[in-house]
């Protein structure tokens, strides 16, 4: 018998959909390119999705829960916490809140 070449998705593994909300003109729209960017070399097969929010707004929903909110943090996420939880997401544990945030790039 031959091996195949075709790769199954691991058991259990569950489809992520990504949407990041955010404030164009507050600038933040690099800082969502750039999740983006990380999420997509991490989890190439991941829905990511981007729509424009209100003043000061960079929340980060998975599957439909929020689990970012730059409102209640003050900050961005780190990419290694939003890494963490689309892993969780992908095998089906609970979602928790991100709460380690960056502060945001000042330019003096």
């Amino acid at each position: 018998m031959s091996e195949g070449t075709e790769q199954a998705a691991p058991a259990g593994e569950r489809g992520v959909r990504i949407v990041v909300e955010y404030c164009e003109p507050c600038g933040f729209e690099s800082t969502y390119l750039e999740l983006a960017n990380a999420v997509k070399e991490e989890y190439p097969d991941i829905e990511i999705e981007s729509k424009l929010g209100g003043k000061g707004a960079f929340e980060i929903e998975i599957n439909g829960q929020l689990v970012f909110s730059k409102l209640e943090n003050g900050g961005f996420p780190y990419e290694k916490d939003l890494i963490e939880a689309i892993r969780r997401a992908r095998n089906g544990e609970p979602l928790e809140k991100i709460t380690n945030s960056r502060p945001p790039c000042v330019i003096l």
